[in-house]
């Protein structure tokens, strides 16, 4: 138990004892001391007892010993830390998420040592520490379990594991502002030494925050050492620019142009259709089935989304796969989100299953070769389709650069149409406040179009 209710007293002299200088001190209720030969070694003791009072530390009263010095002796490395909050982490994550820890704890621990000697190749170091030490698979036991207790690692990964073992800092070691410094500092830099994206370094500086709130609670730490650091996070500028985002016309022309290419690009026109008139994310319609949608003769449909299928690296799921099934996005696992949609895609739906049907398990969409639809395959459908669609100049700038940029132009096209943003943010699965933060300008636009018509609306009642 700590307490603040500490007195430290005098140093008591003791003739004719081996030890003769004593220094007593009560913690709580109980009393402590220890002796010296030497006086000096007394003042000194009773001085950093007294400097932890004066800087408000609480003291141990099973030990008599300030909180610091308590951590110091059951202070783990930060190695060990990091394994111990990767396991914690692994069972509630989503694959992406798993992958994103183990990407950002590989970043910071190499940097986190005492001396660089005899380290390992950079390389074979993050190799080590990212798939083999922060990647859990099902051992024989049908236990999660590092995968380097599972696998036979190379000898050079056991080498480069055993010197990070030995040289990283203790988690103590992190109170100290420079030791954290050096932690952010290696967040801003991608592994060729660049500037990482500031969403990236954002991103990681989240995992790496949560694992130091983890120390705090596993009390290695007695407060979080972020707040001791004037650090700043780099500004993101998530506002979407709209000079690139395509409008109705060529939206529609680009979908077309996919499906010039073939039987393939055919298959892909109603994937397409679904990232603009639906504004889907392409891992949610990835997973989209032919029960997925309300599909009338006339008039507009519905498709309830319910999953999303984004691909991450198949170390990272739980099943082995390279895709992730998960619920949708900052969502609750069983969440749906209803999207109605116009007459043009419900026709592009009903066409694509009257001419491809679907796969075994009820997927619209699927790869070449029947498997999960690939990124790499419908983004080479996608930058045929610029070719085609775009004019020489056009295609050279960002203007509808990636198959994302069809969802924001859906996005974008209801609230210029004059769709509450409330209900555009239900649609696209986003919140108000991070709908306000990329849309900013359509939104500004539309409350402009507001604004003139309740100017209208008094300027009539007025004239009454």
């Amino acid at each position: 138990m700590l307490t603040y209710d500490v007195q430290v007293w005098g140093i008591r002299k003791r003739p004719n004892r081996a030890a003769a200088y004593q220094l007593r001190w009560r913690v709580g209720p109980r009393p402590f001391s220890k002796s010296y030969k030497i006086k000096a070694q007394a003042d000194g003791r009773r001085s950093e007892l007294m400097t932890a009072l004066r800087n408000r530390e609480q003291f141990d009263t099973e030990t008599g010993l300030p909180a610091s010095e308590v951590q110091a002796l059951n202070s783990a490395t930060w190695y060990a830390h990091t394994r111990t909050y990767a396991e914690m982490k692994w069972s509630g994550a989503s694959a992406k998420h798993r992958a994103s820890i183990a990407d950002t704890l590989a970043t910071i621990t190499p940097k986190l040592v005492k001396d660089n000697r005899g380290a390992p190749a950079p390389k074979v170091l993050r190799i080590a520490l990212y798939s083999w030490v922060y990647r859990f698979v099902l051992g024989d036991d049908g236990t999660l379990r590092p995968r380097l207790d599972v696998e036979e690692p190379p000898a050079e990964i056991v080498a480069a594991l055993d010197w990070i073992g030995r040289k990283s800092v203790d988690v103590t070691d992190l109170n100290t502002p420079s030791v954290v410094r050096t932690a952010l500092d290696a967040l801003k830099l991608k592994q060729d030494g660049t500037a990482a994206a500031e969403n990236t370094v954002n991103r990681k500086r989240t995992v790496f925050s949560n694992c130091l709130r983890y120390a705090v609670e596993r009390e290695l730490l007695t407060t979080l050492p972020l707040d001791k650091v004037d650090w700043t996070a780099p500004e993101t500028d998530d506002e979407i620019d709209f000079r690139f985002v395509p409008g109705p016309k060529l939206a529609k022309a680009l979908i077309e142009a996919v499906g010039e290419q073939g039987e393939r690009g055919r298959h892909l026109m109603a994937f397409f259709g679904c990232l603009y008139y639906a504004a889907n994310r392409p891992g949610e319609a990835a997973s989209l089935r032919e029960d997925d949608f309300t599909l009338p003769e006339e008039g507009w449909g519905e498709v309830l989304l319910s999953t999303s299928m984004p691909r991450v690296g198949s170390g990272w799921t739980d099943t082995g796969e390279s895709f992730d099934t998960r619920g949708l996005k900052k969502r609750a696992r069983k969440a749906t989100r209803p999207v109605p949609i116009p007459p043009g895609l419900v026709r592009l739906i009903r066409e694509h299953v009257k001419e491809f049907g679907t796969a075994e398990d009820g997927r619209l969409f699927r790869a070449a070769q029947g498997g999960h639809l690939l990124s790499k395959e419908y983004g080479e459908a996608w930058k045929a389709a610029r070719l085609t669609a775009l004019t020489e100049s056009e295609a050279a700038s960002p203007l509808a650069d990636v198959p994302y940029s069809l969802r924001h132009a859906g996005v974008s096209l209801w609230l210029e149409s004059g769709v509450s943003p409330a209900e555009v943010a239900r649609r696209a699965g986003h919140s108000i406040a991070v709908l306000f933060r990329f849309y900013a300008k359509a939104i500004h636009r539309n409350q402009q179009r507001s604004n003139e018509q309740i100017e209208r609306a008094l300027d009539a009642a007025e004239g009454e």
